[in-house]
């Protein structure tokens, strides 16, 4: 994991492996990218700024980019 954010967490750093929630499930995967302004990544507009990065994120299971904010990503074990 990078370096540390307000709330004292370490902020996920590329590529960390990682999981998050999605749809009722836990999916894996490794962070791909920090995203600091305002974008299109992953097929949608994405409003991160320095203050609030959100990270893309590609999935092991799919194959799938998604984007999330550091708060959702839990840092993988093992």
């Amino acid at each position: 994991m990078g370096k540390n954010d307000k709330k004292g967490k370490k902020e996920p750093a590329v590529g960390d492996e990682v999981t998050w929630r999605s749809h009722g499930s836990t999916a894996e995967g490794r962070v791909e990218k920090k995203v600091t302004d305002r974008r299109e990544e992953a097929g949608r507009t994405v409003a991160a700024s320095p203050a609030e990065p959100q990270y893309v994120v590609r999935s092991e299971k799919s194959g799938k980019k998604a984007v999330h904010k550091g708060s959702a990503l839990r840092r993988r074990k093992g």
